[in-house]
């Protein structure tokens, strides 16, 4: 199975330059990844309507469809399945978390952690049923940008971990973790015996942030009861010019984990 984990950046390039929505779109669909992870994803906007989808008679604009939602622009036709979790709300709109996949799921729940009230965060946990009939755990997650913040959300994720999921099912956590020293690993590998996919093949965390010259590793994919098989950074164009991060991309096969 393949999953990338990418913070979209609300469909805008660095310093809100261009609107790249539709360039994500595609880029996204060449990566043909199983299951995709998505931070500062619009579930509907006031201001910025989706750009228009080829259909068989002629462009459509997807602003006409009973939702403005970019996560269902984005996994149109190639993730029938899509799950999405506020994590802001303002006046003209909202964004969050979402999880495309081409997997159905069997449940799916966005968990407040937030404690600033100018900065909402949640975890969006689903589960979805493999084809071999096995349930993966996913939890697409966006912490906060201050370290007192961030060891707070830490906590609440590893209590949901050992109150939601079995210790013998297949675990991944991937998103944005604003954790440029490492701290999450205390909490994942140490207290839940997960591994840094990335850092386990590489011998340390991605640089993801920012775009143009990727110098912290905020972006990681964590995983437990999978075997690992690559984990790369997707970076050149057209991912330079998307977003202000650049994604990561895992393989794995459900089973024991395997830390290369």
């Amino acid at each position: 199975m393949r999953l990338l984990t990418y913070n979209i950046h609300k469909g805008f390039s660095v310093g809100n330059r261009r609107f790249t929505l539709e360039t994500i779109r595609n880029a996204l669909r060449e990566v043909e990844a199983d299951i995709v992870f998505l931070q500062e994803v619009r579930g509907h906007s006031d201001h910025h309507p989706l750009p228009l989808i080829e259909t068989p008679g002629g462009d459509t604009p997807k602003s006409d469809a009973p939702s403005t939602a970019q996560f269902e622009y984005l996994a149109d036709q190639l993730w029938p399945h899509h799950a999405y979790g506020k994590n802001a709300i303002y006046r003209s709109g909202h964004h969050g978390n979402a999880i495309l996949s081409s997997h159905p799921f069997s449940e799916w729940e966005n968990i407040n952690v937030s404690n600033r009230s100018y900065a909402s965060r949640s975890l969006l946990h689903g589960v979805i049923k493999t084809s071999a009939g096995a349930p993966l755990h996913l939890i697409c997650v966006h912490l906060g940008l201050f370290e007192s913040e961030r060891r707070g959300q830490l906590q609440r994720l590893v209590e949901r971990i050992r109150s939601h999921v079995p210790d013998n099912e297949a675990l991944i956590i991937a998103g944005d973790f604003n954790d440029w020293r490492k701290q999450a690993d205390e909490y994942l590998c140490g207290e839940l015996g997960l591994v840094d996919i990335y850092a386990a093949q590489h011998g340390k965390p991605a640089r993801t942030f920012p775009v143009w010259r990727p110098l912290l590793a905020v972006d990681r994919i964590y995983g437990r009861g999978i075997t690992a098989v690559n984990c790369h950074r997707l970076h050149g164009k057209p991912w330079t010019r998307l977003s202000d991060h650049l994604p990561l991309i895992a393989e794995f096969e459900l089973g024991n984990s395997s830390t290369y």
